[in-house]
Order: C-alpha cells, then structure tokens, then sequence
C-alpha cells in the first residue's frame, strides 16, 4: 500500500490566501508591479523565490511563514472553533447574543425617518389640493 504526500504548492497557497481576502489577481499584480498573467504564472508555480515570496506575503498581509504553514484545514479548522466557541460568550470580534447598538437608539432612527416620509407625503397631497383648486378657478 502506497501513501501519497501533499506536495507544498506554494502558488495554490498564495491564490487561495488571496482568495480569503477578499483580493483579485489584478490587484495582486498591481501591488507586486506584474501583469495579471505573472501573478497567475506564479500562482501554478510549486515553487518560489525567497525574495518574491516575501514581497507577495507583504502586499498579502501575512509572513512567509504563514503562506508556507498554510492549510485549509487548518484554516476551516479555525474558522468552526472560533465560531463554535465565542458565539454565545461574545468577544472582541462577536459581542454575541447582545447588541452592539442602543435599541432605543434606533427606534427614535426609525421614527425620524418615518416622519420624515409623513411630513413629504402630506406636502405632496397639500401641493395637489391647491393645484386643484387652481384649475377650479380657471
């Protein structure tokens, strides 16, 4: 019985870093100083120079390290623990089950708008009214 071995695919790992953040391959390039085809190049590329590499963590916002270690299971990993374990306490990203905002606070929101769209709506009526009685007087 053989085993295989995950390669450590640097370029899938930069694309999909990219990806999680929300970042084009043109955007990528651009920061880089590439074209959109040499970031895509690089990212089907196993390999990678030192150098290059350190300048693409650095317009990614991680460290080479991180683009190295990457793994999605990892990061799918995280992602449900973090969830799994904040949600009902609430920490500095997710306050939880409690608002982060006074109720009352946009109810009176609510209630400007509301009269707001009242007031529009009864000058319109009254603008009708008296371009009726205009034509009335003709």
């Amino acid at each position: 019985m053989t085993t295989s071995t995950k390669t450590n695919h640097i370029g899938r790992k930069i694309a999909r870093i990219r990806e999680l953040r929300g970042m084009k391959q043109e955007t990528l390039a651009e920061e880089l100083g590439l074209s959109q085809q040499s970031v895509s190049h690089l990212e089907q590329s196993e390999t990678l120079e030192e150098e290059k590499l350190e300048k693409v963590a650095k317009v990614l916002g991680v460290t080479k390290e991180a683009i190295e270690n990457f793994s999605e299971d990892h990061v799918i990993n995280y992602f449900n623990n973090f969830y799994d374990n904040s949600a009902s306490q609430g920490n500095s990203f997710n306050q939880g089950i409690y608002p982060t905002f006074n109720p009352l606070d946009k109810l009176v929101e609510a209630y400007e708008e509301n009269k707001k769209l009242y007031e529009r709506l009864v000058q319109a009526e009254k603008d009708k009214v008296a371009y009726l009685e205009k034509l009335l007087k003709k």
